[in-house]
């Protein structure tokens, strides 16, 4: 398997992937396939949102494919936002505004303010549907903190790390972040079929 076409069209988590799984594996973006269908997210979990862009690549392309969903769980938020994170503040939220809305209603929690980011990736191949699932535990800061990353970056501090995500390199977050564990072990599973 040379190539794997992965159903996104977030340019940060595409150049993510690619950073991670280079030399090892071509990564084709929707765009370089040609599709620009808005393939609507629609499961209430991490895992059924994935599986259906994953599934509607497969089924329409024909093509070896994977794709991800990412939620950040807040313990005081009893896990939200969860599932709904990239739309937390409302269907046309920016990630500026789902921050913001994040902060807001963490306003009153003191630290340590639990939090986990957890990535599920569906991979649709020759042999089959497979999952693989990464998560890293940390904490949300009462500000935004760094200029690197996206999303919830700037008021993300993962376990062990004095720096938010945004504030750390583009490898030093892929070494430790959720989604560079879980594309970690998709990369795994792609070595294995090779041995």
């Amino acid at each position: 398997m040379k190539k794997l076409v992965f159903a996104s069209n977030n340019p940060h988590k595409l150049e993510e992937i690619r950073a991670i799984l280079s030399g090892q594996v071509e990564v084709i973006s929707l765009a370089e396939l040609g599709c620009h269908d808005d393939i609507a997210e629609t499961a209430d979990s991490l895992e059924g949102n994935a599986l259906i862009k994953a599934r509607y690549i497969w089924e329409h392309y024909g093509c070896h494919c994977f794709a991800d969903d990412t939620g950040l769980e807040v313990a005081a938020l009893d896990g939200a936002p969860g599932v709904r994170s990239a739309r937390f503040a409302g269907d046309a939220a920016s990630s500026e505004d789902n921050v913001s809305l994040l902060l807001e209603r963490l306003g009153g929690v003191a630290s340590p303010r639990r939090a986990r980011f957890r990535t599920v990736i569906a991979l649709i191949d020759g042999y089959g549907t497979h999952f693989f699932e990464g998560t890293v535990e940390g904490e949300i800061l009462t500000e935004r903190r760094g200029t690197h990353g996206f999303g919830y970056d700037p008021v993300f501090r993962p376990e062990g790390s004095e720096r938010s995500f945004a504030e750390l390199s583009e490898a030093e977050k892929n070494a430790l972040s959720h989604r560079g564990r879980a594309v970690a072990r998709l990369a795994s599973y792609l070595r294995a079929l090779k041995d």
